[in-house]
């Protein structure tokens, strides 16, 4: 049983694998969020231009910009922005990163459809029900 009130949410997807993204994309689209999706920062921030997003979903290890670098940026826009870092290199982000803000997460590649919807479900609703959550006991 899907748990949601209120407007759809929006979601960025950064990724520079095509593949992920459109796994990524095709989970949130199943589960009734507005996706739109980004191959690098240049890209993502392209999209700023047009819509704020209720949830950034960033690779944090891409070329050029990082994950956290383009984080940075778009909070620019959007101070109280809800990201999501994916990454499989973890060590990689806590060698940079010591302690994420509040409105911060990182899920560990690889991950299950359900890990990406618990975790997003975390972020953006601070509990295990929202849009694509299944109702808990």
């Amino acid at each position: 049983m899907t748990h949601w009130l209120g407007p759809v949410p929006a979601v960025l997807v950064t990724d520079d694998t095509q593949a992920i993204r459109d796994v990524i994309a095709r989970v949130f689209t199943a589960d009734g969020y507005v996706v739109e999706t980004a191959s690098d920062g240049a890209e993502a921030l392209g999209r700023l231009g047009s819509r704020l997003f209720d949830l950034y979903l960033v690779d944090f290890a891409m070329p050029l910009m990082n994950g956290q670098e383009l984080a940075a940026v778009i909070r620019r826009y959007h101070p109280s922005a809800k990201v999501l870092y994916i990454t499989g290199y973890s060590d990689r982000l806590f060698a940079q990163t010591t302690l994420l803000k509040e409105t911060e997460a990182f899920l560990e590649k690889p991950f299950t459809p359900q890990d990406l919807r618990e975790a997003v479900s975390l972020v953006l609703f601070g509990h295990l029900r929202g849009l694509g959550a299944t109702e808990r006991a």
